[in-house]
């Protein structure tokens, strides 16, 4: 069961986001499918979780993600895969959303920090959320990458494994 606590919807995001700048925290916002959990994406929010004091994960939800890698995902749906999120230290809030960006959650919260992993440059970062989170003011930090790790890539090796 996910924890309450930590997964919101945007408005109660919203409130909680401005009860935290009130205090002085920094605010720091990733997103994605997180469909398999891998070591890569370990990583990837420990140190997004050490750029500030709170950190929002927006994770797409089963139609998002459907949207983005096709019919056969997510193998997990939308309730388990934010349970392990939520299980995890460094993730202090979850919100789920149902479209393909990010775009009107950076807007709603304008977080301090946007962390993407590796596997993104500036110039491929989605131009429609990389122009609202230039209105924000919000500073983008691109982790570098930690090894050759993808669900995709977990995906084909399960699938190879059970051939053989």
């Amino acid at each position: 069961m996910t924890n309450p606590r930590k997964l919101v919807d945007l408005q109660q995001l919203r409130t909680i986001i401005a009860d935290l700048r009130a205090a002085g925290q920094r605010v720091v916002f990733t997103n994605g499918c997180f469909d398999i959990i891998h070591p890569g994406h370990i990583l990837h929010l420990q140190q997004a979780r050490q750029e500030g004091d709170v950190l929002v994960v927006a994770l797409n939800s089963d139609e998002s993600v459907r949207q983005l890698k096709g019919p056969d995902r997510p193998v997990f749906s939308q309730q388990e895969r934010a349970t392990v999120l939520a299980a995890l230290e460094p993730v202090d809030y979850i919100t789920i959303f149902d479209t393909p960006r990010v775009t009107e959650i950076i807007e709603a919260t304008r977080p301090d920090v946007y962390i993407k992993g590796g596997d993104y440059t500036l110039d491929t970062l989605v131009a429609e959320e990389r122009e609202a989170l230039d209105r924000c003011g919000t500073e983008i930090r691109l982790l570098p990458e930690i090894g050759n790790f993808s669900t995709t890539d977990v995906i084909n090796r399960v699938r190879g494994s059970r051939e053989t």
